[in-house]
């Protein structure tokens, strides 16, 4: 059956490349002309408006993007999480993306701004519009106190997402993992992640909350499941950006999903109080050596396996990698998930 259903896919994929791929050499789109364009990534449709009243921008450019993005957020969730997307691009003048934010309106809706001089090396860095998709796919908490589900969520699985999609290395996350993870262990005095609203609390701890998570539910489930079992659960019982819900709601749904209770026991040890990670001693036990701001990655570790299924994903969920990437072997292609769709700025 999913193969049957990955074939369709890639029938239709094809035929929507040579039917449109032909555009994407497109003119820039020009200051002060926006142009709303659609791509399809696994039957949702994403309507991307490039806003260039500040400085034009290179529409093919924008648009592949895009679809690295979306691409990447389908191989860690399965889907697109949303059925309709809106994303606004505003360029301005400079380069590199900046000041991403994603509301739960009009299905699922993200500002963005673009520099015009961006480089092909400055979009494939990019990790922020990964970021932004990545909230479609969790419901809004009802309470500011538990904003750092939100966006640890995003930051602990945009760069796995990126993996998965063959878009990003995991040396490379491992490396920046072991760099930025201890902002988020908490001080003594701050008191939890409920009541501990710093930069570092929100985003970091966050993050910390979601590898411990990780990590435990692969221990308890001899690796047969991941955190990413637990949240395309809580996406597919109706808990995108669009719905509200509690947090309580939000961790039952996820762990009944995976039958361990670890998302609800690590929340009411955190939420409260401030709870320390020996983070060395787990990268040792991951198999993860850092020295001179890289890592190495030792097969042997004790937990070598779970650190491979966290960048890959395991047994049939394994997404096949992207072609053109390192990992991606001779008979391993497949067409972009996400397809262009139309249209193109006027040519003057």
């Amino acid at each position: 059956m999913v193969r049957m259903a990955f074939t369709l896919a890639l029938c239709i994929s094809i035929v929507l490349w040579f039917c449109v791929g032909p555009s994407l050499a497109g003119p820039q789109t020009g200051k002060g002309d926006p142009v709303t364009s659609t791509v399809i990534a696994a039957g949702s449709r994403i309507d991307v408006t490039i806003n260039t009243d500040e400085a034009s921008i290179s529409q093919p450019s924008v648009i592949k993007w895009v679809q690295n993005a979306a691409d990447s957020v389908i191989a860690y969730y399965g889907r697109f999480p949303v059925p309709r997307y809106t994303l606004r691009v505003i360029a301005f003048d400079g380069s590199g993306v900046k000041h991403g934010t994603t509301w739960g309106r009009m299905g699922g809706l993200t500002r963005i701004y673009v520099g015009s001089k961006s480089s092909a090396e400055d979009f494939g860095d990019d990790w922020m519009l990964t970021h932004e998709m990545i909230h479609l796919a969790f419901p809004s908490m009802m309470g500011e106190e538990h904003h750092w589900i939100e966006e640890g969520l995003s930051v602990y699985v945009e760069p796995i997402a990126r993996i998965r999609a063959g878009h990003w290395t995991a040396l490379q996350m491992w490396s920046d993992l072991v760099h930025d993870m201890p902002k988020g262990e908490p001080r003594l005095d701050d008191e939890g992640l409920d009541h501990t609203h710093t930069w570092a609390s929100t985003y970091w701890g966050g993050a910390l909350f979601c590898f411990l998570a990780d990590v435990e539910i692969r221990k308890q489930t001899k690796n047969k499941k991941g955190l990413e079992d637990a949240l395309r659960a809580i996406l597919n019982a109706g808990g995108d950006i669009n719905e509200d819900w509690s947090i309580e709601k939000t961790f039952k749904t996820g762990d009944e999903a995976i039958g361990v209770g670890v998302l609800e026991k690590l929340y009411s040890e955190w939420k409260d109080k401030p709870v320390q990670v020996d983070l060395d001693a787990m990268w040792k036990q991951l198999g993860i050596a850092p020295g001179g701001g890289t890592v190495r990655l030792n097969e042997d570790a004790p937990l070598s396996a779970i650190r491979r299924a966290i960048e890959k994903g395991s047994g049939a969920e394994k997404p096949v990698p992207a072609a053109g990437t390192a990992s991606a072997g001779p008979d391993e292609w497949r067409a972009p998930i996400a397809i262009f769709a139309g249209r193109t700025p006027r040519v003057r």
